[in-house]
């Protein structure tokens, strides 16, 4: 393609920026500091593609992650603390389901593993919800996108937005790759039993939470048999 004509395309891709050219002539200086922009934008896209790939090769199965007694405990005791805007802007405490199993699960709009593994915590949702299961969504993620994936999915639980802030949420829960997804399950005593890095079959967790949900919460005791 010849030198002037790609000139000329640049040129109208630069409509916005019109106030930086003055009488016909493209500043060098303007024309070099965005060729470097771009370049570095295309790196980054091309870096942030094959972190993508191995990611998505490495967590495409979950891998439990093992937790001191104190790491559980500041785990426990963060997400419990935490209050966040769900999808309609209104604060929520996440300790207002504490009697039920929790399953918290850190994700995002873009991740791919966080897409397959949704459905599957839906229809969990909806078959164990009477038996006191919670999914709790926090999503690391702009709140007009977890919106819309939300209504999208027809998510049937709780999902709150933490943005970029709830990274720290997730390290404190024993997330130290801050990778996502990334799930932590918690008993009906408000304490962390389990978490998995990655994506999370059914199977496995219906394998965890079953008999959780069998354990009777410490706010309805069991009834004593004379």
């Amino acid at each position: 393609m010849p030198k002037s004509k790609l000139l000329a395309l640049y040129l109208r891709a630069l409509k916005p920026n019109i106030k930086f050219i003055q009488a016909g002539k493209l500043s060098k200086d303007f024309v070099m500091s965005k060729f470097k922009q771009i370049f570095l934008y295309v790196c980054v896209a091309l870096f942030a593609l094959g972190a993508g790939s191995f990611l998505r090769s490495v967590l495409t199965e979950s891998y439990q992650v093992e937790l001191s007694s104190a790491e559980s405990q500041q785990g426990a005791k963060a997400i419990l603390e935490a209050n966040l805007p769900d999808i309609h802007g209104e604060n929520q405490a996440v300790s207002q389901w504490l009697g039920k199993v929790l399953v918290v699960n850190f994700w995002a709009t873009w991740c791919t593993p966080c897409q397959e593994e949704i459905p599957e915590f839906i229809e969990a949702q909806e078959k164990y919800r009477a038996q006191g299961l919670v999914f709790v969504g926090i999503a690391l993620d702009q709140a007009d996108k977890v919106k819309m994936f939300s209504q999208e999915f027809n998510i049937n639980y709780p999902v709150l937005v933490g943005s970029m802030d709830a990274w720290s949420l997730a390290a404190a829960a024993g997330n130290r790759m801050s990778v996502l997804p990334y799930t932590v399950v918690i008993n009906r005593s408000g304490e962390i039993v389990e978490t998995y890095v990655g994506r999370v079959s059914l199977k496995k967790l219906e394998k965890l939470v079953l008999p959780l949900l069998k354990e009777n919460s410490p706010a309805q005791p069991s009834e004593k048999t004379s």
